[in-house]
Parts: C-alpha cells; structure tokens; sequence
C-alpha cells in the first residue's frame, strides 16, 4: 500500500503546485504583458478617474444619458451575482416583466416612435452586459437629445461614431458600448 500511497501523494502535491499556483501565476503574467487593460478589467477613466468598466454594466437611471439592458443579476448590474433569470419563454413572471419593461420604456421615451428593440425590454444571460444594439441606442436618442439640448442628429452621429460591427465580422451583433457612450456624451456637453 505504501508503494501506491506515497506516489499519489507526490503526484497530488505537484500536480497542486504545477497547476493551482505556477500555472494560473505564468497565464496572469503573460495576459499583464500582453492585454494590460483587460487584465485588470478594462477600467474606463475620465480625468484620471476611474468611472467604470467596459466590460460591465452599469445602471443608469437619469433621462440624459443612454441606459442599459434590463439586469437579472442580484438587486441589478451586481457583477457579484451575475445571471440570467431562468425563467422559460412561456413563463408569467418573465412575460409580465416584459410587459412591465416595455411600459416603463414607453414612459420613459414618450417621444420615441417604431418598435421597441428586444434588448431594452429582455435581460442578458449574464445581467451585466455592457452593451445595448445600435437600434436600442437610436430608440433612445430623442430623450437624451431633449435632455441635454442637443439636435438629435448629433446624438445619433454620436451613436454611429461608437457602434461596432460583429466580433470578426460574423460574431454576435453590432453594438454600442454604453459606458463609453455615455462619456462620450459627458464630453461633448
């Protein structure tokens, strides 16, 4: 039995060393080198303070500034309590949600004419995407023109201006980072 024991032992306290401290400490260092900012969480700052993540999203309530998809995670946008709702297509509480979500989108974009982009009204998987599509951001646009005294021309050019296309170009959907959005509007007012 000793003869079993003592290699296992050796290989389980290797194997702990190898791959739970050396190895994750080698990937940590390369991404530091070679991906800075999203190795430390692709901080956005402003005026050398840091104002938030682009990788994850915030919530924004006031009317001049764009707003995020609805969040499922924890009390909303908690990155400590990510998820999706789980609740199935056909689910009443997920269906009067929805309602709920398209209601207050409504009132809150009184001005807004057309249909109403899925992804203001539906949460991410995740309940902190940073990202609404470019039709959620031109939904939104009378409002925060109206807002902040703008021309709503400006604020879709704005809009255009920080749109992204596919990830690789066939990947998921175009978008529009809302934070990035936001300080973008910031700067301009």
């Amino acid at each position: 039995m000793k003869n079993h024991l003592v290699p296992a032992l050796l290989f389980t306290v290797f194997s702990v060393i190898a791959l739970g401290i050396v190895y994750p400490l080698v990937m940590t260092g390369i991404s530091l080198l070679v991906f800075p900012a999203q190795a430390n969480g692709s901080p956005v700052t402003v005026n050398g303070k840091l104002v938030g993540s682009s990788i994850i999203g915030q919530l924004w309530t006031k009317p001049q500034y764009f707003h995020g998809r609805p969040s499922a995670a924890g009390k909303g946008y908690d990155p400590t309590s990510t998820g999706a709702t789980n609740l199935a297509p056909t689910s009443k509480k997920l269906l009067d949600a929805t309602r709920s979500a398209i209601v207050a989108l409504k009132k809150e974009n009184p001005d807004t004419k057309g249909p109403i982009p899925m992804d203001l009204v539906t949460s991410s998987a995740s309940g902190i995407d940073p990202d609404i599509s470019i039709e959620g951001a031109y939904y939104q646009v009378p409002r925060i023109a109206k807002a902040r005294g703008l021309a709503p021309a400006a604020v879709y050019t704005l809009v255009d201006r920080h749109a992204r296309g596919r990830t690789l170009g066939f990947l998921g959907e175009p978008r529009v980072n809302v934070l990035e959005l936001n300080v973008a509007l910031d700067s301009k007012s």
